[in-house]
């Protein structure tokens, strides 16, 4: 199975404010994208994976806690499968490259955080392809 990677950005910043930048990120196969707002800390998103589905995550404000799983069995997967912890921050430009075969849990850190989402697929292939698995927030934990 293919590994979560982390692509690092810039910032850059002058007296006519900042600039924040992936330049080692290509668009190429994004076929839509959303944007997730957190008012509230206290909500979760999650578990949610996917078997055919690539996400990235870009935190734009605030931060979020993204834990990942990798799934062994989309039936029924172990409970103790090993869960990868990465923290996005407004001010850290990067973006969490997560392949097909993930569950994610999603935590905003500071009220009003904002990320966005890329994917593969469109909202119409995904539903298609029935490619959505919603697993109890402690199931992992």
């Amino acid at each position: 199975m293919e590994e979560v990677t982390v692509i690092k950005g810039e910032i850059f910043e002058d007296r006519r404010g900042q600039i924040a930048s992936i330049n080692n990120f290509s668009f190429d196969g994004i076929k839509r994208t959303y944007i997730l707002h957190h008012p509230d800390t206290s909500i979760v998103r999650g578990w949610h994976g996917h078997k055919h589905e690539k996400k990235w995550f870009y935190c734009h404000s605030g931060a979020f806690t993204l834990k990942l799983v990798a799934i062994d069995n989309w039936d029924k997967p172990d409970k103790n499968l090993k869960i990868e912890t990465f923290k996005l921050n407004g001010n850290d430009s990067q973006m969490i490259c997560v392949p097909a075969g993930y569950a994610s849990s999603i935590k905003a850190e500071i009220p009003d955080s904002i990320l966005q989402v890329f994917s593969d697929k469109t909202f119409a292939e995904a539903m298609a392809e029935k490619d959505s698995y919603r697993f109890n927030l402690d199931y992992f934990e």
